[in-house]
């Protein structure tokens, strides 16, 4: 046979088999009945609890990625400096990860003040990291963060996001 032939058989084939897969897929998709996922009736009282709980998680979060509780959680003496910053940059992005699913019950700004101080804490980090001389230990470094945390003014960051938190859940109750 030729070349030819051989081709025009085959997509006749494939035809054939493509029709009677459309045909009985068809077919079973006709007789299933429609699935309609069952959704219990809202009753607002749980909605309102499950955001409360959510923004007590937050809150929690937001002391757990505090810099001196992460320094604390996680000071190990051996480590020199950089060891040291990928310990506590890696603990916060796993405490914040591991609460990534409260951000659908608490409002965008709430989440927003979680993310950003997250985001500001491995900020923090990295850039004493990048001034401290490459043979600070472990130790010294976080003797630094603390020092330059103390030193702030305004207060600490994880403070006013707490109190946001929590004023966001007191108006949520009343």
């Amino acid at each position: 046979m030729e070349t030819n032939t051989m081709i025009l058989i085959a997509l006749g084939l494939l035809v054939i088999i493509a029709g009677a897969y459309f045909y009985y897929y068809q077919k079973d998709k006709k007789e299933q009945p429609a699935i309609k996922p069952v959704v219990p009736a809202s009753d607002g009282v749980n909605d309102k609890q499950l955001k409360l709980q959510a923004y007590e998680r937050l809150v929690i979060l937001a002391e757990r990625i505090a810099l001196p509780n992460v320094i604390s959680r996680n000071n190990e003496p051996g480590l020199d400096k950089r060891s040291m910053q990928q310990l506590l940059t890696q603990a916060i992005r796993h405490e914040f990860d591991y609460n990534l699913s409260q951000q659908i019950y608490v409002s965008t700004e709430a989440w927003d003040a979680i993310r950003n101080l997250k985001e500001q804490n491995i900020h923090i980090i990295n850039q004493l990291a990048s001034i401290l001389p490459p043979e600070t230990s472990g130790v010294e470094f976080n003797k630094k963060i603390i020092e330059f945390i103390m030193s702030q003014p305004q207060g600490s960051m994880h403070t006013l996001v707490q109190e946001a938190l929590s004023y966001e859940a007191r108006k949520l109750m009343s």
